[in-house]
């Protein structure tokens, strides 16, 4: 397959595969048609098996090739310091000024409003789905195929209980199952603008791919780091959700070594 989409463009690559992780999003709402009720337990195992999808791609599909394009040595490891670094800081900063549900709390004595509180988890999700889709552009930036399938793989994996969560927390607010889904499927649909930001940009100045795939490295291990493990440790699953991330990490480093 890989030898096979290598003959098309690889912007409109890009675009799709990008497009194709967004609305896994939308993919991952769809048992709120069939139930209400996802046990906790259910949703921490599956995001820890995200975020050990995400770590694998990060690692494998992300760091190393961008130290391998970047030649080794120190030159290589200080530009992924550097790209890592500013990944990370730069999804801080987005924290920081944007508005987000772990930091805001509205009421007396701190009480928080709670389809306020819902609505900024829909933001959050929605503006960290936008460095994932540059990742996955940035990972077809050089015409590599493979280690663009792979990230697009592994974004779209993890945006699956991602998309189920928002589901259930608008569900949990008495929105209908049809607005609920809907919302959750937009919330994935910023994907494919960063996707084609990366892959035009790389494709097109291709001395910044090294920055690019370690930036948007940095950018997705602040999510896995900020967002997604400290979620699956609420509920008294760390375990379960400790597993689901093994078996993410191993399946994804599977899947990138078989993609080439």
């Amino acid at each position: 397959m890989v030898d096979y989409l290598s003959q098309y463009n690889i912007i409109y690559i890009g675009l799709i595969a990008s497009l194709a992780a967004g609305l896994c999003t939308g993919v991952g709402a769809l048992p709120i048609f069939f139930t209400k009720n996802v046990s906790h337990r259910t949703l921490d195992t599956m995001l820890g098996f995200a975020a050990g999808v995400m770590l694998a791609a990060t690692s494998f599909s992300l760091i190393v090739p961008a130290i391998e394009y970047a030649g080794e040595g120190i030159h290589g490891a200080g530009i992924a310091v550097v790209g890592i670094l500013a990944g990370g800081i730069f999804l801080d900063l987005m924290d920081h000024f944007a508005p987000h549900s772990h930091v805001l709390k509205l009421g007396k004595k701190g009480e928080k409003n709670n389809l306020t509180r819902v609505w900024l988890f829909v933001i959050a999700i929605t503006l960290h789905n936008f460095p994932e889709g540059l990742a996955v552009g940035v990972g077809f930036g050089n015409g590599n195929v493979g280690n663009g399938l792979a990230i697009a793989i592994a974004i779209g994996l993890q945006n699956i209980p991602e998309g189920l969560a928002v589901a259930l927390a608008l569900i949990r607010e008495k929105y209908s199952t049809t607005k609920a889904f809907f919302i959750a499927l937009a919330t994935g649909l910023v994907e494919p603008i960063g996707g084609v930001i990366g892959v035009g940009l790389v494709h097109i100045i291709q001395p910044i791919l090294p920055y690019a795939l370690t930036f948007a490295a940095g950018a997705m291990l602040y999510v896995i780091c900020d967002e997604i493990i400290p979620e699956t440790q609420k509920h008294g699953y760390e375990r379960y959700a400790t597993y689901g991330l093994l078996i993410g990490f191993v399946l994804m480093m599977f899947l990138d070594i078989a993609l080439g």
